[in-house]
């Protein structure tokens, strides 16, 4: 996706808007930016750890779910820190139509892997 994007702001992969998450590697310490797909659920945004391999979710949503806050540049060129909480329950239940419309092919992956994919929500910070 980061190829497809070249990393731009307001970058899209097939049709869907790509935020670009800047977030710390936990065993290298090295900054690294990735292009993720997401939903607009204002205030929050919303993203999926999906391919991480088929039982492993990636390396980028550990990353994530270990700071407490980050940074993500939307389209446009805005900035927002964020803090992260994977949804659960209801809320997951509510989120994830909304997600797949969003990106279909979430659909496909997701019933291909073992593993739950964590829908992530970005609250403000």
């Amino acid at each position: 996706m980061f190829r497809k994007t070249k990393g731009r702001r307001g970058g899209t992969f097939l049709g869907a808007p790509v935020l670009l998450l800047d977030h710390v590697g936990r065993k290298t310490g090295q900054a690294r930016t990735n292009p993720l797909i997401y939903l607009d659920d204002a205030p929050n945004l919303v993203i999926v750890a999906s391919k991480g391999g088929i039982d492993v979710h990636p390396a980028w949503f550990h990353n994530l779910m270990a700071a407490p806050t980050t940074e993500v540049e939307l389209p446009g060129g805005v900035r927002r820190r964020v803090r992260a909480r994977v949804a659960e329950g209801e809320e997951r239940a509510a989120l994830w139509p909304r997600v797949v419309a969003q990106y279909k092919p979430y659909a496909d992956y997701a019933r291909r892997t073992e593993r739950i994919l964590p829908v992530v929500v970005l609250e403000p910070a």
